[in-house]
């Protein structure tokens, strides 16, 4: 079993900045707001701990010819035998997309379906897949 550590670039970063900048900035205009009502720090914190489950928990496996991809809520497993394209360094902007950048490897399988991620190192991952499933189609 070898594990693929995402890619953590990208706009997913700049979110995580801003909800962690979000309760301060309220704090410092109203600093009772907290003492009086604990509760309303709920809704500033709960976007900033999705988006860093998100960003903690993405990461990709092989692991006996099954490409198993995980991020938070997002898990799901591809066998690499079904796999028949992998396009590298295009971004799909619509569809099942377990990554956190741009420019990753856009991989169809099957017959229609098609998912997008994003992994640290998009030549290692292929080069990987291939080894199992040398008949994929690479499209730069």
């Amino acid at each position: 079993m070898k594990t693929y550590k995402a890619n953590k670039k990208g706009f997913v970063l700049y979110l995580i900045i801003g909800f962690l900048l979000l309760p301060l900035i309220v704090f410092l205009l109203d600093r009772n707001i907290f003492i009086e009502k604990p509760f309303t720090i709920i809704p500033l914190i709960l976007p900033l701990a999705l988006f860093l489950w998100v960003y903690v928990d993405t990461s990709y496996t092989i692991d006996k010819g099954v490409l198993k991809y995980r991020s938070a809520f997002l898990k799901g497993s591809i066998d690499i035998s079904s796999i028949v394209e992998i396009t590298k360094g295009k971004t799909m902007w619509v569809g099942l997309k377990p990554a956190l950048a741009t420019k990753g490897l856009i991989i169809k399988h099957s017959k229609y379906d098609e998912i997008y991620i994003a992994p640290k190192d998009n030549e290692e991952l292929i080069a990987d897949i291939l080894k199992i499933n040398p008949n994929i189609k690479i499209i730069a």
